[in-house]
């Protein structure tokens, strides 16, 4: 009996750590209405909740009695298995409550990648994970991200492990600005994208594939020229982009393309370097 109690007991785990909410820190000033974000990474995570862990990045599991029964919204789908275990999350905003609509994406030690549900009305999400692995923790977004937290999984059967995640909200009071692919590189006067480009459209692929968000991908040019056709070129742009995406099973009717020409320049026109920056394509998320 005492064994038998010993293993449900390893079978359901807790824990909770911080992780950061955009992957971007503040963008820097410009003149147009919404600033483009940086690539710039996550902010570090943070230990909460068991000061044991070495790794302040690493959750810190403990028995718990309630992970097996953990639900969201909808009863749980996922049963753990000899195998594989159920990671069972929650995201939680500490000032607003549960956060809605958001995919954390695992990547285990030997590089296998694995995707939660969005997060549902109460926060929750989950998702079945081979035993006896680590995972690094992020969440999936436009942006790039660090790594900011992982947890191990122990190589037993029958685990159900709980998880929470504090979420930090880096735009509470207005819209999530767009995101400038800066990796994104054409060849010049043309709109062929450049092979070195496709890496940082992959990321958007994943995050598409995975969120069933609507985008909107945005060209625009420098001032040299004709405006008419700058604004041709930039709207080309933005559509060879939107064509590579969807050529990788993305829904062609969750994607807007546009072209903005020099109308919305992020700097002055005053020299080769700030030029460079307002050639650039942007993604957003539209809002349904």
């Amino acid at each position: 009996m005492k064994n038998t109690m010993r293993r449900m007991l390893l079978g359901c785990t807790v824990g909770s750590l911080f992780l950061a909410a955009c992957g971007a820190s503040k963008p820097p000033e410009t003149p147009a209405s919404e600033e483009p974000v940086a690539s710039e990474p996550l902010a570090p995570a943070r230990s909460e909740s068991d000061a044991s862990s070495q790794d302040p990045n690493e959750f810190g599991l403990k028995s718990s009695s309630t992970a097996g029964s953990a639900h969201g919204v909808k009863p749980s789908t996922l049963k753990p298995t000899t195998t594989e275990a159920v990671l069972k999350f929650f995201v939680v905003d500490k000032k607003t409550g549960p956060v809605e609509g958001l995919v954390i994406a695992l990547v285990s030690s030997d590089g296998e990648k694995f995707y939660t549900s969005e997060t549902d009305a109460v926060g929750y999400a989950e998702v079945l994970v081979p035993v006896g692995k680590k995972y690094e923790l992020t969440y999936l977004t436009l942006g790039r991200e660090d790594i900011t937290a992982s947890v191990t999984v122990a190589d037993e059967p029958a685990q159900n492990i709980k998880l929470t995640l504090n979420y930090e909200n880096r735009y509470p009071d207005r819209p999530v600005p767009p995101f400038v692919l800066g990796a994104v590189q054409f060849d010049t006067a043309r709109a062929t994208i450049k092979p070195e480009s496709f890496a940082e459209l992959d990321r958007v692929v994943e995050y598409m594939l995975h969120k069933g968000a609507r985008l909107e991908i945005a060209g625009h040019t420098d001032n040299v020229g004709n405006p008419k056709s700058n604004k041709s070129l930039s709207l080309r742009r933005a559509q060879a982009c939107r064509d590579y995406i969807v050529s990788k099973g993305v829904d062609p009717e969750r994607i807007e393309a546009v072209g903005f020409g020099d109308e919305k320049p992020i700097a002055p026109n005053d020299t080769p370097e700030n030029r460079a920056k307002n050639r650039r394509i942007e993604v957003r998320e539209i809002k349904n």
